[in-house]
């Protein structure tokens, strides 16, 4: 792969994640109003924060590369949002506390996947401090993936197994 083919693959991936990022500010705040189960509704609200902090950082990434920041959508990301309003509408109470837990977990997958790719990139084409951006939300897309991991298995175990 020529190193121009490289630049384009990290410049997209960065527009898709900026992209990602701008949608789910509003699916956190969504999620965190929507979920009773307190220790859940908490991880949402912090990562609502954390989010709007991605979008900044992607903004400093998009300095770095030389770039004006703009938006790739990204399909994935629209689909999990599509497929969780649908499910809100038909499910409520614990079982819609369960499924936000769970939709938390399948988004911080993917942006992990996406942040991961694009880190990888930057830093072997030299963009360091991009580089070292991407990490930074890389690491605590991590953290809270891992917070929401916990937050289900608690919510299982209070929920589910005392059924």
């Amino acid at each position: 792969m020529t190193t121009d083919a490289a630049e384009k693959l990290l410049v997209e991936g960065v527009q898709e994640l900026y992209y990602a990022e701008q949608q789910l500010v509003d699916a956190t705040e969504t999620l965190a109003e929507q979920t009773s189960d307190e220790s859940a509704s908490q991880a949402f609200s912090e990562h609502h924060e954390e989010t709007q902090t991605h979008v900044n950082r992607l903004e400093e990434v998009f300095e770095e590369l030389g770039e004006e920041p703009q938006t790739k959508e990204e399909q994935v990301v629209d689909a999990l949002i599509d497929e969780h309003e649908q499910f809100a509408q038909e499910n409520d109470g614990e079982t819609l506390d369960r499924y936000n837990i769970a939709a938390g977990q399948k988004t911080e997958h993917y942006e992990i996947a996406a942040y991961g790719n694009v880190t990888s990139l930057a830093d072997k084409l030299g963009h360091q401090e991009a580089a070292d951006l991407l990490e930074e939300n890389l690491r605590e897309e991590q953290s809270a993936r891992d917070e929401l991991s916990q937050v289900g298995e608690q919510f299982d175990e209070q929920y589910v197994a005392g059924d």
